[in-house]
């Protein structure tokens, strides 16, 4: 099976995200729980190491650069985030959704993820999980949800 840590993130915000991204304090039955589901001790680790650094950006202040302000990516950012990616951040950004700090903070989380490019849907579910992380973000969240859920146009049949 091949697995990165983007997919045991997604499996743990599944099964263990309640009300904040925090998981059971009992990791040893979680990494357990995870082993079982298929998957490997590094990932595991990686996934974990993943969710506490996130968690230990809830407590961050959030800078607020003014709307005149421009991200301007890194070569490297700019390698994993194709131009699609970053368009989207922008939209949200835009739309109210993201903050610059929030922004920051996906990014960061990002490009903390396996070495493979981003690709639109694993970014959407990182603003989500960045975004549940946050205190405060209930309504970016929802805003979130939708766009991740529903179709962002009427379907014909």
């Amino acid at each position: 099976m091949k697995e990165n840590v983007f997919e045991i993130l997604m499996y743990l915000f599944e099964h263990y995200f309640q009300d904040a991204v925090d998981l059971d304090p009992n990791r040893t039955q979680i990494e357990s729980d995870l082993r079982e589901a298929g998957f490997s001790d590094p990932q595991i680790f990686k996934a974990l190491a993943w969710i506490d650094a996130l968690a230990e950006t809830r407590d961050l202040p959030v800078s607020a650069h003014g709307p005149a302000a421009m991200r301007i990516y890194t070569p490297a950012e700019a390698a994993r985030l194709d131009v699609e990616c970053r368009g989207f951040l922008m939209f949200l950004e835009q739309a109210g959704i993201l903050t610059a700090g929030s922004r920051e903070l996906v990014i960061d989380r990002l490009m903390d993820l396996d070495d493979d490019p981003i690709g639109l849907d694993e970014l959407k579910w990182v603003v989500l999980m960045v975004l549940f992380s946050q205190p405060g973000q209930e309504e970016a969240c929802a805003s979130m949800e939708s766009l991740l859920f529903e179709p962002p146009y009427p379907t014909k049949h």
